[in-house]
């Protein structure tokens, strides 16, 4: 019994020091759970996940960037990130606060030399609202085979020293569903 409250006492006070052990949420603490089933998705406070931090760390960014961008399918194996490609990226929450979680992004674009423009994948059922979420259904960068939404009203900026490459990519059709919803946002 008292094994455990010491237990319980180091995880809250490494949480609250950026150095938490779990990935579950502390009660009351607004923390998201993981969860996201892909290949060694990190604990929220893990300081080794690519695009977390410093000057090319990945950042949310206005989606209407996407609209002098070119959002075209054209995955190619030559050892760079093209749309329609599936990454691993450090996707900071929406309070913009330092936390955050590795997830797959779909990238929808060239943004320069160096980095990209993507949208978030997600499990978690989104089939109610059509306005945020876009249904792209499995795919190989969902390690349990479960179905994907695209979320269509945050846009990131992921530079590739800041992504893991997994080797994955949308097909043309789940490519076209997020182009399409994402371009109808933007009209």
């Amino acid at each position: 019994m008292r094994l455990e409250a010491v237990k319980s006492v180091v995880r809250g006070l490494l949480a609250v020091f950026g150095t938490s052990t779990t990935t579950e949420p502390r009660p009351g603490s607004g923390r998201r759970p993981s969860g996201s089933g892909g290949p060694a998705a990190s604990d929220v406070s893990s300081t080794t996940s690519p695009g977390r931090s410093g000057p090319e760390a990945t950042i949310e960014v206005a989606s209407t960037v996407l609209r002098r961008a070119s959002i075209v399918f054209e995955p190619r194996v030559d050892g760079e990130p093209d749309p329609g490609e599936v990454i691993w990226t450090w996707v900071p929450y929406e309070e913009n606060d330092g936390r955050g979680k590795d997830r797959p992004v779909v990238i929808v674009a060239r943004d320069t030399a160096r980095s990209v423009f993507a949208v978030q994948l997600t499990s978690t059922p989104h089939d109610d609202d059509a306005r945020h979420f876009v249904y792209i259904g499995p795919g190989a960068w969902d390690s349990q085979g479960r179905p994907s939404w695209a979320r269509l009203d945050r846009v990131f900026r992921v530079f590739e020293s800041g992504m893991r490459r997994e080797a994955n990519s949308v097909s043309r059709e789940q490519f076209a569903a997020v182009s399409t919803a994402l371009a109808s946002r933007l009209s």
